[in-house]
């Protein structure tokens, strides 16, 4: 029988170490994945319906058409995208749940084999023999730390959260609609369409800025470039659009 996961493991450490734990605190960014999702929503929605209306615009349609065909988008794009969200962190968690039953399985059925792959890993590290071998032996006497030894080390895999898919879904899903409607505001209160591209392009560009700055400061890279490139790639997309339906 396996032990939960929700058993306690008891951890014995020594107690001048253990004081430097204690005034030691660590700080390091924790909230990944939920940024992930922010930036692939916030980022989407501001793109999609800004170009979407800029190359409406471009075809010289009026105001109340683009919105509502910037509001429809926004919808649809964004069930699309949380649904994706949700396929995606729950393909995830399957194959987390199907490698544990095999990791599981092969500990059972062939312990030394797994034994020896726990040796390899350390002696991967420059761990010797000697100081392995207590190792091994210690985990073998632990089948669920050996589990998730073997998870992590041999596999890479981290244990999903129990609610992932559905944070990963609305997450995805609100971050869209909240930057799809920021270019979309223009043509709610600017009946002529011309006029309301101009405002919706300073006032994308400038979310996507503060937007690229953001997942800069955030994602631990140069803030300045990431807002750069963010901005940019909108611009980008928005010329396109515009130039291509008064191409068409």
């Amino acid at each position: 029988m396996w032990p939960g996961k929700d058993n306690i493991t008891r951890i014995s450490i020594d107690p001048e170490k253990s004081s430097l734990l204690e005034l030691h605190t660590e700080k390091h960014f924790t909230a990944g994945e939920i940024i992930r999702d922010i930036i692939i929503g916030v980022s989407d929605g501001l793109t999609v319906p800004f170009a979407l209306a800029a190359g409406l615009c471009g075809a010289n349609a009026s105001s109340s058409i683009i919105l509502t065909a910037g509001i429809a988008e926004v919808a649809a794009g964004a069930i699309s995208m949380g649904l994706g969200g949700y396929l995606a962190a729950k393909s995830e968690a399957d194959h987390y749940a199907r490698e544990v039953r095999r990791e599981q399985e092969e500990i059972k059925t062939i312990p030394e084999t797994e034994a020896a792959e726990v040796a390899e890993m350390l002696a991967h590290y420059g761990v010797e023999p000697h100081e392995y071998s207590p190792v091994v032996d210690a985990l073998r006497k632990n089948p669920q730390a050996w589990l998730d030894f073997m998870m992590r080390f041999e596999l890479g895999l981290e244990k999903p959260e129990p609610k992932r898919a559905l944070q990963s879904a609305f997450t995805i899903a609100i971050a869209y609609v909240l930057g799809g409607f920021i270019p979309l505001l223009p043509y709610i209160f600017i009946p002529q369409a011309m006029d309301a591209v101009v405002a919706s392009v300073v006032i994308t560009l400038l979310a996507l800025f503060i937007f690229g700055y953001g997942k800069g400061h955030f994602t631990g890279s140069r803030p300045f470039k990431s807002a750069f490139e963010t901005a940019f790639i909108g611009a980008v997309a928005s010329a396109a659009a515009f130039c291509l339906a008064k191409v068409v």
